[in-house]
């Protein structure tokens, strides 16, 4: 572990210059139930887009169920919690996962961030701080359902991408959640994801669903940003506890996932501002300037 922080010190070091200029963009996905594979996606959108040369960070924000280290069959020893308590610095909680993605193992820690103290929130601005520049995309991958917790970092974030199934209870629980935070947060960028669909058409058929009622009742407009097969393999995986997109990379769960990661690549996230990037969050994410 201490090679490992090391390792990553030396990488921020190497690399203060050379991305200097870069803007982080910062993603929260979530759903509004559990079961719905929000987790499995968020670590396998993180390979694809690694894949296409970013560098990218998760973070496993799930209070009560925490699993990004368990789906890669890696045991975490430093976590959030960690940092919280000013025990370990930011490079010392980061870990490398599958494909390159480096990511921080959740825990209880994220429940506490509501509770700082004035010199803990110090210490823990600065430490994500150093975050900018040094990953092209962070990836916020929150609890099921609408905590005060999750509600935070869809409101801090950039973009949200929902994940639901063609399931109706899904499909109700993701639209619940999108008007409880519209009632609350203005001005959320949310995209949805539709998973475990049958085929196109069932999958297309599920997000027109939400996106009817969303501009009917909510004037929203929520674009698709995939839509990801109902595929035997994925399970697979899991129980191998290796992301599908590596185990089984010419399933269809694989495909469609790559082709969402290249489409959300391509497409440029909010323009470099004081707003955008990890102060922009920060300052968001603590209502403070």
């Amino acid at each position: 572990m201490n090679d490992q922080a090391e390792a990553l010190r030396h990488m921020v070091r190497n690399q203060e210059m050379s991305d200097a200029g870069r803007m982080t963009r910062i993603i929260t996905v979530t759903s509004g139930k559990g079961g719905v594979g929000k987790s499995n996606f968020s670590l396998n959108f993180a390979i694809a887009l690694s894949r296409l040369g970013k560098k990218v960070l998760v973070f496993d924000a799930d209070i009560s169920m925490a699993n990004i280290d368990v789906l890669m069959g890696i045991s975490s020893t430093y976590n959030l919690y960690h940092l919280l308590k000013q025990e370990k610095t930011i490079w010392e909680i980061i870990q490398e996962g599958s494909q390159g993605v480096h990511f921080i193992a959740g825990g209880s820690g994220f429940k506490d961030l509501l509770d700082l103290s004035p010199s803990q929130l110090d210490f823990f601005a600065q430490q994500i701080g150093r975050l900018q520049g040094q990953y092209d995309i962070i990836i916020f991958d929150t609890g099921a359902g609408l905590s005060k917790e999750t509600v935070k970092f869809i409101a801090a974030a950039q973009e949200t991408i929902v994940v639901t199934t063609p399931e109706p209870t899904s499909i109700t629980d993701a639209y619940a959640l999108i008007k409880m935070v519209t009632a609350m947060e203005n001005g959320v960028n949310f995209k949805l994801i539709v998973n475990r669909a049958v085929d196109e058409r069932e999958g297309k058929a599920t997000a027109d669903k939400i996106g009817l009622v969303a501009r009917r009742f909510l004037e929203l407009d929520i674009p698709v940003l995939g839509i990801l097969p109902d595929d035997p393999n994925v399970s697979k995986a899991v129980k191998k506890q290796v992301p599908f997109g590596i185990a089984f990379p010419g399933t269809d769960a694989s495909k469609a996932i790559n082709e969402i990661a290249y489409r959300f690549a391509e497409v440029p996230g909010s323009p470099a501002s004081a707003n955008s990037g990890v102060k922009g969050f920060l300052q968001r994410m603590f209502k403070r300037s």
